[in-house]
């Protein structure tokens, strides 16, 4: 069939770059080897969080005693945990098949492979091959959990992201490779089910892209809660041979020792879907495993672009979509600016949360700014103080010379909500004098960013 526009792969760009197509009067193709919504909305973001709410809820009836209210001895039900997750991610892929008959958008299911001319060749579940063609394609097949060569996935004791979303049963001990987003994420899962968890981080800090003060409170956090973390030390090798696992670990100064468990998650970063999808072919240019593309997407070949996780930046969900939908703009015809990375917010869903957007301390002193930065503990908060919710802080960095928003990073109960207004404000080329004398509402934890801001320049109240 013959399209305005095709879309290899469904996830949060592909889909969201499809409606947005067929909002502009597009007649749209959707290609999609699994599911309605790929990773995110089956084996990601979405299920994830469902995981996380549960363990909340678990942790919060934990402590229902420091609320002055008494319980009996509460129990998690493992696979009744799993099960929840899988029916929120799949009704959420019913909703993505909601929204194609909507716009009109045709979901072509089986294994696309691009081919020259504009075409993509489907192979369906029966093997049967069918050829699409379309003035533009656009490619956004996604990632996958990155494997270590010396550290290979079996599914089964070393596993990715994805199996550790479904296992069959609670491993008693886990050993967590990685301290990024998605490694915290499961380790506080895990260890608030009752999972004894081991964090090994090759960097000398946990959530290493994060700013420094992120890092050490969530490590003093995440300790608290009966997490062990290992930093500036490597996974050399993983013994699968007896009923467990026996992981060799290696620091930073040749130091080797040995964790026996019941399992290894690996959270070392992803790895893109590029293989087999027909890129040598078409000629599309390729460089360290990632689509080359310019500021819109467009690749070398005329005709053929690129988003998400298969493309340089961060790869996450929301900004996928925002290449979707810029991408589909500018194919169309339609003004759109060009998308500011370093105006990307980035969020960790552990208890407390991690949220921020712009640039660290330290790399605001590397690009030569002087910087006035704010901190405002939430221990000094009313709101979270009568949520029991104390832990963290909201800093913020500025430009000392024009009042510039250069950066700011959260830790506390729900700042993953609250980072949206630093990232409307960066947008909007607000002033710090601008945000304090934006009146906040009170008591909420979202002062802390008017409290921070304020701090910066000398004229916090409550402190």
């Amino acid at each position: 069939m013959q399209y305005d526009l095709l879309v290899l792969g469904s996830g949060p760009g592909g889909y969201v770059a499809a409606i947005r197509a067929a909002q502009l009067g597009m007649k749209v193709g959707v290609v999609e080897r699994e599911n309605l919504g790929g990773i995110c909305l089956n084996w990601g973001c979405i299920p994830t969080k469902a995981l996380l709410k549960s363990a909340q809820v678990f942790d919060y009836i934990s402590h229902a005693a420091d609320y002055g209210i008494t319980v009996g001895n509460a129990k998690s039900d493992f696979p009744a945990i799993i099960k929840r997750s899988r029916g929120v991610a799949e009704g959420m892929s019913k909703g993505i098949q909601f929204l194609f008959k909507k716009n009109k958008i045709e979901a072509i299911m089986g294994n696309g492979v691009l081919k020259k001319g504009g075409k993509i060749e489907v192979t369906d579940a029966s093997g049967k091959k069918a050829e699409h063609s379309a003035k533009h394609i656009i490619i956004a097949t996604g990632g996958r959990s990155r494997e270590l060569p010396n550290v290979k996935q079996d599914g089964k004791k070393i596993f990715g992201y994805r199996e550790a979303m479904n296992l069959p049963s609670q491993p008693a001990s886990l050993v967590v490779m990685g301290s990024g987003a998605i490694g915290m994420e499961f380790a506080y899962f895990y260890a608030t089910l009752g999972t004894k968890v081991t964090v090994v981080e090759f960097m000398d800090r946990i959530l290493p892209r994060e700013d420094e003060d992120v890092s050490k409170e969530m490590l003093k956090i995440m300790k608290k809660k009966g997490i062990e973390f290992m930093v500036g030390t490597s996974v050399e090798a993983v013994d699968t041979k007896g009923k467990g696992c026996v992981v060799s670990t290696k620091d930073k100064a040749g130091a080797t020792g040995k964790i026996e468990c019941d399992a290894v998650l690996s959270a070392v970063g992803i790895s893109t879907n590029l293989e087999g999808i027909g890129l040598e072919d078409v000629g599309i240019k390729t460089d360290k495993g990632i689509i080359v593309t310019d500021d819109f997407y467009a690749t070398n070949v005329p005709g053929y672009y690129a988003i998400g996780d298969v493309v340089k930046g961060p790869a996450l969900a929301h900004v996928a979509s925002a290449e979707g939908i810029t991408c589909v703009e500018k194919i169309a015809g339609v003004h759109t600016d060009a998308i500011d990375y370093n105006n990307i917010p980035g969020c960790t869903y552990t208890w407390p949360e991690v949220a921020s957007v712009g640039y660290t301390e330290a790399e605001a002193k590397a690009k030569g700014y002087e910087i006035k930065v704010g901190k405002f503990p939430f221990s000094a908060s009313g709101k979270a103080s009568a949520a029991g919710a104390k832990d963290g802080f909201v800093k913020v960095i500025f430009d000392a010379k024009y009042g510039e928003w250069l950066g700011a990073h959260m830790v506390g109960a729900n700042v993953t909500e609250m980072i949206a207004e630093v990232v409307a404000a960066r947008r909007l080329e607000t002033t710090g004098h601008e945000i304090i004398k934006s009146i906040h509402p009170h008591p909420t934890m979202s002062e802390a960013v008017m409290e921070a801001t304020a701090a910066a320049f000398g004229e916090v109240i409550h402190l």
